[in-house]
């Protein structure tokens, strides 16, 4: 059957127009010089989600330590046999997962037997029903996953039947199949995706699953967050930091120790008066040997004395 685009009308746009066409449409045919557009206006709960999963997916690439890209809503070309447009889609995103060894898109977006096709790709339904004509045209040109987010805020022409939640479709042998866990970013689930998209703000739940994606698939790749150099250099800092911060700790637990074997042994005035020398040394060596002399003391005044010339 012809695809189907619930929740578009149709505009003609010719074959000499498309090549300078600027506007957005779900999909356009040369051989009919149609152009199917989203008829209601364009809301943030549409936008939203598509500009969200490119945040998202950077915050994996972080952790994973090589980079993602995402062209937003390109072109994705068919060309005929002279190389002009036959068949044109639109996407809400699209997703590289390796740039670095991909034909990315062009000034004319991404061209089938030209450019590498998306990792992922995302649809945002919320007016629209990509299942009846446009995801066919996916399996067709061979994309590997779509994702299909129908957001939880409701579209006044969204039929009672159609749920909010995201679907996974991932293909195999030349046809989707629903998954419940992504391939592309793997153990990334449907449900987890579904509401990292449908967050005001970062939830702890969403930013462990993202660590834990980034992580799996750096384990594929022998990478991890060193490997991006601005977060090698934080990473650095932290960790000097943290050295810092454990020394200061351990130095102070240190003293309070041996004001307590002082005070155990000679009494809580000798302890205090200790305690007051001890607090301009930090080399932690220096204090090792006051404990020694601790244990080599015969009284509290003896500690106080050699302490007070050393």
């Amino acid at each position: 059957p012809a695809p189907e685009f619930p929740g578009c009308r149709t505009v003609t746009i010719t074959r000499e127009d498309i090549a300078d066409y600027e506007g957005r449409f779900e999909y356009w045919e040369a051989e009919t010089e149609t152009a199917w557009m989203v008829s209601e206006p364009t809301s943030a709960y549409h936008e939203h989600p598509s500009h969200l999963l490119a945040a998202l997916v950077r915050t994996i690439a972080h952790v994973r330590g090589s980079p993602v890209e995402c062209f937003g809503a390109m072109d994705l070309r068919l060309r005929d046999a002279s190389g002009k447009p036959r068949k044109i889609l639109q996407a809400d995103q699209s997703v590289y997962l390796h740039p670095g060894r991909s034909r990315l898109p062009g000034h004319e977006g991404m061209v089938l037997g030209e450019s590498t096709v998306a990792d992922v790709v995302l649809e945002v339904d919320y007016t629209t029903d990509v299942r009846r004509g446009k995801l066919w045209l996916y399996e067709e040109w061979g994309f590997p996953e779509v994702w299909v987010q129908v957001p939880e805020a409701k579209a006044p022409s969204r039929p009672a039947s159609r749920r909010s939640g995201l679907t996974i479709h991932v293909l195999e042998g030349g046809a989707y199949r629903e998954s419940a866990v992504s391939l592309a970013f793997p153990g990334w689930t449907a449900e987890e995706i579904h509401t990292a998209l449908s967050e005001a703000e970062l939830s702890a739940e969403t930013a462990r699953a993202l660590d834990r994606v980034g992580r799996a698939l750096g384990e594929c790749e022998g990478t991890g967050p060193d490997d991006m150099p601005w977060l090698r250099g934080h990473r650095r800092e932290a960790r000097a930091e943290g050295l810092a911060e454990g020394r200061a700790q351990g130095v102070e637990r240190q003293r309070a120790l041996l004001c307590r074997q002082a005070a155990r042994r000679f009494g809580a005035g000798t302890a205090a008066s200790l305690a007051a020398r001890l607090a301009g040394i930090d080399d932690p060596d220096r204090l090792a040997e006051v404990g020694d002399w601790i244990v080599d003391c015969a009284t509290g005044a003896e500690l106080l004395a050699r302490t007070g010339r050393d």
